[in-house]
């Protein structure tokens, strides 16, 4: 299985902009699943395959009463909708007010998302877009059946320090306490710093040691480079060569990061679908 959930502690690291980065040029066939219990944002900046805004009441919206009946994971797709350049993405709620309608169901979707990829008809796996996170944020409640748990932060020392913070709140409720890093739990809790890439080198040293001494378990998988020209192309707002960008080329360096350390674990073969290709997207 491969869910990967997409978080932050507070704040706009820009948690959407590196989902929809790492989607982009995810190695296999992948769905991007916008799951912050806030909202998304992906429908009211992305455009459809059709070339038409995206559908508000497919998606999370829709999924709600089938998962109430049980879901299998091939019953996704029936939510799904692709954006202009092919990446697959299941639309997030319009607002708050609408993640009642899924109360009790986050552990269903979890499940659902972590098996997909064992789907015998259309494989993929997951990147879950959950926004922002505390202590009684209900998309944690899909986080045990993760692979990769990943905070996203910004290297401001007040962002470091929530994000040590974070990884040892969801190490203690996840592993049932805090950890070394030789005893690291499952589903991994991983660090992803938005960073200038001139000093990305420096920084993960700095707060690795950082999660290390606060025995967190986590520590950091990688760099996304802060590339505000690249996101405004990912978001559709700017022309340019998104796969040239700072922004994608990183993302790309951290994919290939994960599958070499972890993708043995991730052993069911693409099928067919996206894969690779940068596509329009939306920043947080």
């Amino acid at each position: 299985m491969a869910l990967i959930a997409l978080a932050a502690d507070k704040g706009s690291p820009g948690v959407t902009t590196a989902a929809v980065a790492l989607a982009a040029v995810w190695p296999r066939r992948v769905l991007l699943a916008e799951t912050d219990p806030a909202g998304g944002d992906l429908v009211y900046r992305s455009a459809a395959a059709h070339g038409g805004p995206l559908n508000p009441n497919t998606g999370m919206l829709s999924i709600a009463a089938t998962a109430r009946r049980g879901l299998v994971p091939d019953q996704l797709w029936d939510h799904v909708q692709p954006l202009s350049g092919g990446l697959e993405v299941l639309v997030g709620l319009g607002n708050a007010e609408q993640a009642a309608g899924l109360a009790g169901l986050w552990p269903t979707l979890g499940r659902a998302f972590a098996h997909l990829a064992d789907s015998p008809h259309a494989p993929a796996d997951v990147i879950a877009d959950c926004g922002r996170i505390s202590g009684d944020t209900p998309a944690v409640e899909m986080f045990s059946q993760a692979a990769l748990v990943l905070l996203i932060s910004r290297t401001e020392p007040e962002a470091i320090a929530r994000v040590r913070d974070r990884a040892a709140a969801l190490s203690a409720k996840l592993h049932g306490g805090a950890r070394g890093a030789a005893a690291l739990g499952t589903p991994l809790i991983g660090v992803v710093l938005i960073t200038d890439p001139s000093e990305s080198g420096k920084l993960v040293h700095q707060v690795n040691d950082m999660l290390v001494a606060a025995q967190t378990g986590a520590r950091v998988v990688g760099t996304i480079a802060e590339d505000p020209a690249g996101a405004d192309q990912l978001a559709g707002r700017k022309r340019g060569r998104l796969d040239k960008s700072l922004l994608i080329r990183s993302a790309r360096k951290v994919t290939s990061d994960l599958y070499q350390q972890f993708g043995a674990a991730w052993s069911v073969p693409a099928a067919g679908g996206p894969s690779g290709q940068p596509t329009a997207g939306a920043g947080r």
